[in-house]
């Protein structure tokens, strides 16, 4: 007679290897930003005698901390100001036409909604680096032409990230409308409701789950991001996001590595926070919006 061993048995050796894989990825990601706890707490000797040792004193982080927020030459508190003011604008902006763009292409049913909604998808595969120099080109020829400056000012900030923000958003917004009954919407016309009044009274409030993902995708991008601050807003501006300012403890011929690694810790500290409390509705959100 044979015995057949239980699921749970036969996958066992399979469940341990996965479980040690899993712990060795987490690991491998976790290691650089456990190097950066390190040596946040040493001085730029400590880090440059022995990068991977233990601190002789914790205590270097709050000292670290203060010499970052007083030092005159680089204004980190005013960075981090502009940082969450560009973050806030550019996610306001996002998630308000991305989703009337993408509440339009649903509704219409015409050739030209669907081949501007793949123009949106195609937009996602085009890689930054092909369009950063005409962007700048563009933006001062605009703004000369009109007499609205665009570079180096935080409108002209929100309104490429705007540009670069909408095309995932709408094609997250796109999947998840199309699930919402369009019965709700002509009943809201029926009883009088203009398309305005429509969308954000009936269909904008539906889409809370959504524009939570949406939110949390575009903010993490947003505030990590260094290459479209530095080409819009310079480095040497009036208007600094974090990730410019943290370049300014690296000098030509001086770094502070202690200053710098501080700065870059202090940076992330916002967006793990928020990470961490909204990361269910990340997946919850890219499962609803593209999968259905």
């Amino acid at each position: 007679m044979t015995v057949v061993a239980a699921p749970g048995k036969q996958l066992k050796p399979a469940r341990i290897l996965l479980g040690a894989l899993v712990a060795l990825l987490f690991a491998f990601f976790m290691a650089p930003f456990a190097m950066v706890v390190l040596n946040s707490s040493k001085t730029s000797r400590e880090i440059i005698y022995n990068a991977i040792a233990l601190p002789e004193s914790w205590g270097q982080l709050l000292t670290n901390v203060r010499l970052i927020f007083t030092n005159p030459t680089v204004d980190y508190l005013g960075a981090f100001w502009d940082s969450t003011v560009i973050t806030f604008l550019s996610l306001v902006v996002i998630v308000l036409f991305s989703s009337m763009c993408a509440w339009v292409l649903v509704r219409s049913k015409s050739v030209w909604s669907a081949v501007l909604f793949m123009a949106f998808v195609a937009a996602m595969v085009i890689p930054f680096q092909v369009l950063m120099y005409p962007l700048v080109r563009w933006m001062r020829v605009i703004g000369d032409a009109l007499n609205f400056r665009l570079l180096g000012t935080v409108r002209g900030i929100v309104f490429a990230y705007l540009g670069f923000g909408c095309p995932l958003s709408i094609f997250i917004f796109h999947g998840f409308i199309k699930n919402i009954p369009y019965e709700l919407e002509e009943s809201a016309t029926i009883d009088g409701c203009s398309q305005g009044r429509t969308f954000f009274l009936v269909v904008f409030p539906l889409l809370k789950p959504i524009i939570v993902t949406v939110l949390i995708l575009n903010g993490i991008w947003i505030w990590n991001d260094y290459l479209l601050p530095l080409l819009v807003l310079g480095s040497n501006g009036v208007v600094q996001t974090i990730p410019i300012a943290v370049t300014a403890f690296a000098g030509a011929y001086l770094k502070q590595w202690d200053l710098i690694l501080t700065s870059t810790l202090i940076a992330m500290l916002p967006i793990i926070v928020l990470y961490l409390f909204a990361q269910r509705y990340i997946i919850k959100g890219m499962v609803e919006g593209a999968i259905k």
